[in-house]
């Protein structure tokens, strides 16, 4: 086959494009650096060099391709960012029917049904609705739990002030997702004919914030280590001394409280609560300890 991926060679991306290669299909990977497409073209791929919101390089990016993987960033630009990522869905969105293209996987995540209340989650909620709309194109949503990874980002908090923790309690159920496993189910969705639209979630284990402390603890031998639930002004607080723009700020925090209230992770356990993944935290805990003794 021929496929083309979004997402560089990202968390998911990375373990993607190796898998689709192994398996011996032609991949084209999008990235917007030119430094990335050597270690692209070394992987095997083709790299082609532009922006996910131009419609008219994607086409060419997506033209003859049998499959496409579409993954948005998390933030575009410096301001606008719901509706930056919105409009970069639309431009994916033209292409693809430009391109003649009838086979997508989208990467979406926990929340994403929700409309509003959700943070930066709701520029995948749109870019859904607009995939929803495609004519005579298979789509799966692959909705993804909180990546295991982005818990290493607390590892100088915990190192400088003993702290672990976001702006919900500790004893809130998440789902959580290893990239592998995503990358692992997305490749094989590209390689199968679809159904219409689909939605399915990927989750690799589901802990509260209480366990993930007692786990991490335990790894970097701090077992005194406990979930911090952090106010939201305080929250808020630190990320701007961080240099984070108000905007992205303020749509983290409203992520946290849709957490708090049951908003994002409300779909995925009240509709099966399935964890197909293997990556296990306990798995993850190695790797945190790993990092958590080179930083």
């Amino acid at each position: 086959m021929k496929i083309t991926t979004t997402g560089s060679l990202g968390n998911v991306a990375q373990p993607l494009v190796k898998q689709l290669i192994a398996a011996g299909h032609e991949v084209t990977v999008i990235t917007t650096k030119d430094d990335k497409a050597s270690d692209i073209e070394g992987l095997g791929a083709k790299a082609a060099v532009g922006s996910i919101s131009d419609a008219s390089f994607l086409t060419r990016a997506f033209n003859g391709a049998d499959a496409v993987y579409i993954m948005m960033p998390p933030s575009i630009g410096t301001s606008n960012f719901i509706q930056n990522i919105a409009d970069a869905g639309q431009a994916c969105a033209d292409a693809i029917q430009a391109a003649g293209i009838n086979r997508v996987v989208l990467l979406s995540s926990v929340g994403a049904d929700a409309e509003s209340g959700n943070g930066p989650i709701q520029g995948v909620h749109r870019v859904e609705n607009i995939f929803r709309q495609l004519n005579d194109v298979d789509v799966t949503v692959i909705r993804s739990g909180f990546f295991y990874v982005n818990f290493l980002r607390d590892i100088p908090q915990i190192k400088s002030r003993n702290v672990f923790g976001n702006n919900y309690s500790g004893d809130i159920r998440l789902a959580l997702t290893h990239p592998n496993d995503l990358a692992s189910a997305i490749a094989e969705e590209l390689q199968i004919k679809g159904d219409g639209f689909k939605v399915k979630y990927v989750v690799s284990d589901v802990a509260t914030g209480d366990q993930l402390a007692a786990l991490f603890g335990k790894a970097i031998g701090k077992p005194e280590l406990t979930w911090t639930a952090v106010p939201d002004e305080q929250l808020k607080q630190g990320m701007l001394s961080a240099g984070m723009s108000a905007e992205l700020v303020g749509l983290i925090i409203e992520m946290g409280q849709g957490v708090r209230n049951n908003l994002i992770m409300n779909d995925f356990f009240s509709t099966n609560g399935n964890v197909s993944g293997k990556v296990k935290l306990e798995q993850f805990a190695n790797e945190f300890k790993s990092r958590y003794t080179l930083s």
